[in-house]
């Protein structure tokens, strides 16, 4: 296979016997592709690592968890679990040059099938993950006006509890009022009003169909030639979203009640450190947004030269990543600070929207009342786009690099078909989302979906690597590539630190997601006896209400 180990006679497999350092002996073929440049390869990581999760969810998680007493539990659970994992991925894909189903082959076969669990979860969230860009292009083709439609309640979708705050005196915002901006959400893109829930989630949006198709079109034929056009397209996709967080920041910095939001964002209540969930969202937002376990960083290293210096790259990416989260809880804030001075209410009132609510409520609505509002709109959803499509293009390249390379004689020579069927069936799986109740559908794949099956993938994948291939035969791996054998630092996290830290937070997660759903069920079953008893099977997969979906998970 293109790209695997030469394997020459010696007790080791691949090793030389004549030195004392183990080197393995590598036949790099020309028939797999490289990467151009080597930004081209450190674009395309920052683009998937950075995402819309760094948008959105970040600064929520935050605030709610201590403000800036979180970022303490952050990078303790960066420096200990996520960079760990996110080096050690990286330089399992340069070393093997190889997918993350064929890689087994040459770390320990029996572990063969979470090459294939990451395909499948890779699937999951192309169903529901691109579904949130097509919002997104709906939201961007629909910015194209004079006055923004989320700007006053005249409109045929409004409610009589739309209630324009901005602008107006003696307005009274009470539980019932709905802004212009959540109606035209909930409204008239998502139209989730016309669905009861799970069990009759209405007919499929046209509108957003269109979008997706879009959408696919250009993932397709940015991936369909691999690395060499996907390698150019992240320089627009990948750092577009820079500029227009940079334009964002500067201008949110000049609204009125701006530090307001600061203060909120960054606030610390040491207090929170005391409680165990913090820990526990700490390490799932480092976990999510850096990204280990999805196979997106085995495929994209697998096409470096084998010296490439893995380890800076990781370095280097991890703090662009976790950086970026930082710079944009200030985009975000300082814009929630004009909107509780507008409101004439209290940062926390404002900041309650989490997830794609707070994209696509909370700041289009403080948008749409600023001036030059048109702009900042326009530029504001090309970046969710841009951002977006990233993580979607390293979401599908682990899925086509791992099928080519374990089944090459059916598929390498055929990758524009299979990257085409694979487009099609990813667009089809999103059929479900683009529905009334499409929202619902999104929140069950997200829940279901990634969560903690994710977790898992990454578990095993640390043991496997750690114990069984051996941190010693590992270590030496990265010393034929580097040069240098990795410190204990690295070898103590490998084997203990960073295992412990995803099985301690998958088992947490597991509980409260029971605990959760428990919950829910138990009031729902309680409101059955009371009304109709056809929602009483699907209580454990409803949302609390239509603007409170969390974030999706892949980052």
């Amino acid at each position: 296979m293109a790209g695997s180990l030469t394997h020459h006679s010696s007790p080791n497999p691949g090793y030389s016997t004549n030195n004392a350092v183990p080197v393995p002996v590598i036949t790099q073929t020309e028939s797999r592709d490289k990467w151009s440049k080597k930004m081209d390869f450190l674009l395309s990581v920052i683009g998937f690592a950075v995402d819309l999760g760094n948008v959105w969810r970040f600064p929520y998680i935050c605030y709610q968890n201590g403000g800036g007493a979180f970022l303490i539990p952050y990078i303790l659970m960066a420096i200990f679990g996520g960079v760990p994992l996110f080096y050690m991925e990286l330089a399992l894909g340069q070393f093997h040059r190889t997918g993350a189903i064929s890689i087994w082959k040459h770390i320990c076969p029996i572990f063969k099938g979470i090459g294939y669990a990451i395909c499948i979860i890779a699937l999951y969230v192309s169903f529901y993950y691109n579904t949130i860009i097509a919002w997104a292009l709906f939201y961007f083709y629909s910015s194209f006006s004079s006055i923004l439609p989320w700007t006053n309640c005249d409109n045929v979708w409004n409610t009589p509890d739309c209630t324009n705050y901005f602008g107006m005196d003696n307005i009274t915002w009470t539980n019932a009022s709905r802004s212009p901006a959540e109606e035209f959400y909930t409204r008239n893109v998502l139209e989730i009003h016309k669905s009861s829930g799970l069990r009759d989630v209405g007919g499929v949006r046209w509108q957003l169909m269109l979008c997706l198709f879009l959408i696919f079109t250009i993932v397709y034929f940015s991936l369909w030639k691999g690395v060499k056009t996907s390698g150019k397209v992240v320089w627009v996709t990948a750092t577009l979203p820079y500029i227009v967080l940079f334009i964002l920041l500067i201008r949110g910095a000049t609204l009125p009640g701006a530090w307001r939001g600061v203060v909120f964002y960054l606030k610390p209540q040491w207090g929170k450190l005391l409680e165990t969930s913090v820990w526990v969202d700490a390490a799932a937002q480092i976990f999510f947004s850096l990204g280990p376990g999805f196979g997106v960083l085995l495929a994209l290293s697998s096409y470096n030269s084998f010296t490439n210096n893995c380890y800076r790259d990781a370095i280097v990416t991890s703090l662009v990543n976790c950086l970026t989260s930082f710079v944009s809880g200030f985009v975000i804030f300082t814009v929630l600070g004009y909107m509780a001075e507008m409101r004439q209410v209290e940062v926390e009132d404002v900041a309650r929207d989490k997830g794609p609510s707070l994209l696509f409520i909370t700041y289009p609505e403080a948008i749409a009342n600023m001036m030059g509002s048109t702009f900042f709109a326009i530029i504001f959803f090309v970046m969710m786009i841009t951002l977006g499509l990233d993580s979607t293009f390293g979401g599908l390249e682990a899925i086509i690099t791992a099928v080519l390379d374990e089944y090459p004689d059916q598929f390498y020579h055929r990758r524009e078909l299979f990257v085409l069927c694979l487009v099609v069936v990813c667009f089809l799986g999103s059929l479900s989302t683009l529905t009334n109740g499409g929202a619902y559908v999104v929140k069950l794949l997200e829940e279901f979906g990634v969560g903690s099956s994710i977790i898992a993938v990454g578990f095993l994948e640390a043991i496997a690597v750690s114990w069984f291939y051996g941190i010693h035969r590992f270590s030496n791996d990265v010393q034929a590539m580097l040069g240098k054998a990795p410190g204990l630092f690295w070898k103590v996290c490998w084997v203990a630190i960073s295992p412990a830290f995803l099985a301690v937070r998958d088992t947490l997660n597991t509980q409260r997601f029971s605990r959760n759903v428990s919950a829910v069920a138990d009031k729902d079953m309680r409101e059955s006896s009371l009304q109709d008893q056809k929602t009483a099977s699907a209580v454990a997969f409803k949302v609390e209400e239509s603007r409170q979906f969390s974030a999706p998970s892949v980052d």
